[in-house]
């Protein structure tokens, strides 16, 4: 929360939050299949896996004792509930994760056996199902909730602080800020954050939400109220008036779904080979793919827009198996174009 706290000092004094290991993220330039993009590397947010789940996590954490139970629940395969087991275990916590089945790829098979591994996974029939039996857990207490996607305003906020990170990267190197941000768009929490965080700079980026969830989760309506109960938090912690929210820089792309969570599409498939061709990260067919793809043909359209990718999804322990490493910082050269 470096950036946020280096603005709003009282903010800094009166956030608690949990030692995660969180730091700041590399700005990479790409050059993918004759593309030039830049790609904010939110996968290594910490040193172990997590992709940029851990930027909620570490406040939404705080405080957890250990031998705590934490209760979460997600789609079969769930990046999310697989970082609040893990980063859970770190801090003394168990996990139980009430799951429901969606259709899924290999990525989110493997993610599935592995939160198997490292939490109580109770499986239900349906969504409803799922938060009937979180209502009937919370009333009998002795439980720490972690919310879907860990998508609340206090979640979001350490989105809005990667967004200020982003910008003060790119001051350092004198670098303009990009014109267009593309992130995939799930239960909100991530492109919320990135509209109050870019706010708070004063940067007329634009955010794309790349939707790869049902429609009743993921709209225009739902991000915008999250944005502004976000904005509304900092606002409070911070003891000052913020700079208003503009909802014409929520662009919400709805070409990369596939029909269901989960599904994988030829474009999609493309665009991620294309990537590890290119010697870049694995991504997985649920969220990061498919954003990719709508990221990489924006670029190829709009030669002269300056586009960022927002990679969320962390794949270094599909590749290097359970033993994580830190990823060294670094940043991007002059670009290419």
């Amino acid at each position: 929360m470096r950036a946020l706290s280096a603005r709003y000092p009282r903010l800094a004094a009166s956030l608690s939050r949990a030692d995660l290991g969180v730091y700041e993220t590399p700005v990479e330039w790409w050059r993918v299949d004759g593309v030039s993009l830049l790609a904010k590397r939110d996968d290594v947010s910490a040193p172990s896996l997590g992709g940029n789940k851990v930027r909620a996590l570490e406040l939404l954490l705080a405080g957890l004792a250990p031998g705590r139970e934490l209760l979460t629940v997600g789609a079969t395969g769930s990046t999310h509930a697989l970082a609040v087991a893990e980063h859970g275990a770190r801090l003394g916590a168990r996990t139980q994760v009430i799951t429901w089945r969606q259709e899924t790829n290999a990525v989110a098979e493997a993610t599935a056996r592995r939160l198997n591994e490292v939490a109580r996974v109770t499986p239900v029939r349906s969504v409803a199902e799922a938060y009937l039996r979180v209502a009937f857990r919370r009333l009998r207490g002795g439980v720490h909730w972690v919310p879907a996607g860990g998508s609340v305003p206090l979640g979001a906020m350490g989105h809005a602080n990667a967004a200020l990170e982003l910008v003060t990267q790119l001051a350092r190197l004198h670098l303009p800020v990009p014109d267009v941000i593309v992130a995939p768009l799930g239960s909100g929490g991530t492109v919320a954050g990135l509209l109050v965080g870019l706010a708070l700079a004063g940067v007329p980026t634009r955010v794309i939400g790349v939707r790869v969830v049902p429609r009743i989760i993921a709209n225009r309506a739902h991000v915008m109220r999250l944005a502004r109960r976000t904005r509304a938090l900092i606002a409070r912690t911070a003891g000052m008036p913020l700079p208003p929210l503009d909802g014409t820089r929520l662009v919400i792309d709805e070409s990369a779904y596939g029909g269901a969570y989960g599904r994988e599409t030829e474009r999609a498939r493309a665009a991620a080979q294309a990537l590890r061709d290119a010697g870049g990260p694995l991504l997985d067919g649920t969220y990061s793919a498919k954003s990719f793809a709508v990221a990489l043909e924006r670029a190829r359209r709009s030669p002269d827009e300056r586009v960022l990718f927002w990679l969320t999804f962390d794949g270094r322990w599909l590749t290097r198996g359970n033993d994580v490493p830190r990823v060294p910082r670094s940043d991007p050269a002059p670009s290419p174009r």
